[in-house]
């Protein structure tokens, strides 16, 4: 894609994020056609993003690194997306269900980072990413499916589109993580006290800091490199629950304690 492709989809994509509309596939003439052109236009529609008020990026989100969400979302591979700061919240978060399109909630595992990945250090590992993880955290992504159809939507809009993030929700940091199995840590959500599902961090591409190396090659092959600071949602250890008024979610993780989000 063209400079001015990529402008005219990133537009589109900003303007149907912060409208609150749902977007219908992108005209031919600037729809991109695989993950290279979709995080172009990704990085390109996050400066929009930024310029128009949402703040800094200060994190990634990793979606589809698990069996069970690859077989709901029919994707095959893991995309990323970046996170805005005015769209992180701190254990719980109050929100209001009509400021959304079409809400969910994924239950995830992250990490922040205390040093820097650079580019050129890789190629990364399971083994080689464990020592720039400064803290793990328990966490919630909410997406937003802001789209007449995602199930027909072509796989590198949605990317371009950071992957349906809308926010997340983070655990106290657990800088003594190293004590704990992340691969064995099993979840446990509860929907209005009810038990929605449990997951191991296993299925996160067989252990969560999989998904870390991941992203941090996958940044390496556009030039780019993960940050000490930065945040990294790892994957949902269950598939996307989609939200109703009034819905409360809770996620627990023995060892790193837990958060909730509600909606009012």
């Amino acid at each position: 894609m063209d400079a001015a492709a990529i402008t005219q989809a990133a537009t589109a994509i900003a303007d149907n994020r912060l409208a609150r509309t749902k977007l219908d596939t992108l005209p031919a003439e600037f729809r991109p056609q695989d993950l290279n052109d979709a995080y172009a236009v990704q990085e390109r529609h996050n400066e929009i993003l930024g310029e128009r008020g949402l703040g800094n990026l200060v994190g990634y989100k990793i979606g589809c690194t698990t069996p069970v969400m690859q077989a709901y979302m029919n994707i095959h591979e893991p995309s990323y997306g970046e996170v805005f700061d005015s769209t992180v919240h701190h254990n719980h978060a109050d929100l209001v269900f009509a400021d959304f399109v079409n809400p969910g909630v994924e239950t995830e595992i992250a990490v922040s980072l205390a040093t820097d990945m650079p580019a050129d250090g890789g190629p990364y590992t399971r083994d080689s990413v464990r020592d720039a993880v400064g803290a793990a955290m328990i966490s919630i992504e909410l997406v937003e499916a802001r789209y007449r159809d995602y199930r027909e939507l072509d796989t590198p809009t949605m990317a371009a589109d950071n992957f349906f993030n809308a926010a997340v929700v983070l655990g106290d940091p657990v800088t003594d993580w190293q004590g704990i199995d992340l691969a064995e840590a099993e979840g446990t959500i509860l929907l209005n006290g009810e038990l929605l599902g449990t997951g191991l961090g296993s299925l996160i591409m067989g252990h969560p800091l999989e998904a870390l190396a991941w992203l941090a090659n996958r940044l390496a092959e556009r030039g780019r490199h993960l940050k000490a600071g930065e945040f990294v949602t790892l994957g949902s250890v269950i598939a996307t629950h989609w939200v109703a008024q009034g819905d409360r979610i809770d996620h627990s993780i023995p060892g790193l304690a837990s958060v909730s989000i509600s909606f009012a």
